[in-house]
């Protein structure tokens, strides 16, 4: 599967956060969404990825910018590394792998480090590939150079 493009629709989602709570894509049908995917919960990728995001999360909720990661990790898994960064975001579990593989990022197990950004339902840009320590800001500014800003 190929990843999706701009002006795509962005597929819709039902899955579990760390927490055990429903998380569904439509329910942010009017806000921007960022719909990060990572690879593996506690890896060294992985987690300066999600620091990035802890430590900059005030840019994006200031703006009601919802933040969204997602691995095949279990809901169990991002609880532990929610824990151990203090992480600030909702993390959703695709076990089943049925979101990673809608969006076009299952590798051979699990997701690549794709990124994302959706407005209203549409996807307004998307980095195929990730460089995990300045993503977060990366991705405020291509927000802001798009005038996605409410």
């Amino acid at each position: 599967m190929e990843l999706l493009n701009v002006g795509d629709d962005a597929p819709d989602f039902e899955a579990v956060d760390q927490d055990g709570k429903k998380v569904k894509l439509s329910d942010y049908k009017d806000d921007v969404v960022v719909l990060y995917f990572y690879p593996k919960d506690n890896t060294p990728g992985c987690t300066m990825e999600a620091k990035n995001f802890r430590d900059n999360i005030d840019l994006f909720k200031e703006k009601n910018i919802k933040v969204l990661g997602v691995s095949v990790d279990s809901e169990e898994s991002h609880k532990k590394f929610e824990n151990k960064l203090s992480l600030n975001f909702t993390l959703v579990s695709d076990k089943p792998k049925e979101i990673t593989r809608k969006y076009g990022v299952l590798g051979l197990a699990v997701a690549k480090r794709v990124t994302y950004i959706i407005d209203k339902g549409k996807i307004v840009y998307v980095y195929p590939k990730v460089s995990p320590k300045e993503h977060a800001k990366e991705v405020y500014d291509k927000i802001v150079e798009l005038k996605l800003l409410k």
